[in-house]
């Protein structure tokens, strides 16, 4: 088909441990010398086609792909044809006008049709299975601030999900342990060939009880959360149920003052946080919280990503 000869990066697994490490040292570059790199995509476009909602991840690539001299494009898949067409015919059309594509899509499945049918390379840009430019981030922001990324020990808290899986994916090309204390899976997202392989790898551990948590962090140099209360729990009454049965499941996993105190770890979440739930709002800008650059490296990751992609010279 179409787009098989491209390097795409619909998630981790598809990459070598060369492209990641390659990328997350870029990026750190990126960050500390934005100039070298302002002319690197001159010429190029970026399209972002998004299905869902984003900050962060809209943000990143627009202005990462203007800081790297080129220019991009927002598309909501509601003012496309995307949701009347072939969505082959469809990529494969605007992938004959950008140069790289961003999906934010709600299906995996999805995100394979269109790196199928383009002839640009495709980003996931978040789907229910994996977060592979989340992941990138998330491994730079540990290699900046621990100074590896190797024997590193991530406990992921939460949700088994596809922040989850990309998390455990970058630890397998990385040599980071990822302990994921999840009482409650997402099926969409599970993806039992991963764990068993970080497992097999000596990568990866898996607990579902709170009685955990405590020993679990004592040996953790980070701590990375995700929102297990969804928006529309919020804003309609039809979720007023499962909004509280989530908030009894899960309530014992919240990251606060007490379950860290005393401990030497970093503090993640990919945001946005919905303070007293999974996360308390101290604890975002607690001094070991990373939350805040970690959002700000989405930026420098992105274009990282991108230059990556194009094959660009270091």
């Amino acid at each position: 088909m179409y787009g098989t000869s491209i390097l795409h990066l619909t998630t981790l697994k598809d990459w070598s441990e060369a492209d990641v490490l390659r990328t997350v040292e870029r990026s750190i570059d990126i960050k500390r010398n934005p100039r070298h790199y302002s002319a690197a995509l001159s010429g190029k476009t970026l399209a972002l086609l998004f299905q869902k909602t984003s900050t962060r991840t809209r943000c990143a690539g627009e202005i990462g792909m203007t800081q790297l001299g080129g220019h991009a494009l927002y598309l909501d898949w509601r003012n496309t044809n995307f949701g009347l067409a072939d969505l082959g015919d469809e990529v494969r059309v605007l992938s004959s006008y950008a140069d790289f594509i961003v999906a934010r899509l709600m299906q995996h499945d999805d995100v394979l049709r269109a790196a199928e049918a383009s002839t640009a390379p495709i980003m996931n840009g978040c789907c229910n299975r994996y977060h592979p430019l989340q992941g990138l981030t998330d491994l730079m922001t540990v290699h900046e601030a621990l100074g590896r990324l190797e024997g590193v020990r991530l406990t992921y808290v939460g949700v088994l999900n596809n922040v989850a899986n990309s998390l455990i994916a970058a630890g397998l090309k990385t040599g980071m342990h990822v302990t994921c204390i999840c009482p409650e899976v997402n099926p969409a997202a599970r993806d039992e060939a991963l764990y068993s392989e970080a497992s097999a790898a000596g990568l990866y551990e898996y607990g579902a009880e709170a009685e955990q948590l405590q020993d679990v962090l004592a040996q953790s140099d980070v701590v990375y959360t995700d929102t297990w209360i969804d928006m529309e729990f919020f804003t309609d009454p039809a979720f007023a149920e499962e909004k509280e049965r989530r908030i009894a499941l899960f309530q014992p996993f919240q990251i606060n003052a007490d379950l860290v105190r005393n401990l030497d770890l970093k503090i993640l979440h990919c945001l946005p946080a919905h303070h007293g739930y999974e996360i308390t709002g101290d604890m975002l800008h607690d001094p070991r919280s990373l939350i805040f650059t970690q959002a700000e490296n989405r930026l420098h990751s992105q274009k990282a990503v991108l230059l990556q992609l194009a094959n660009a010279p270091e």
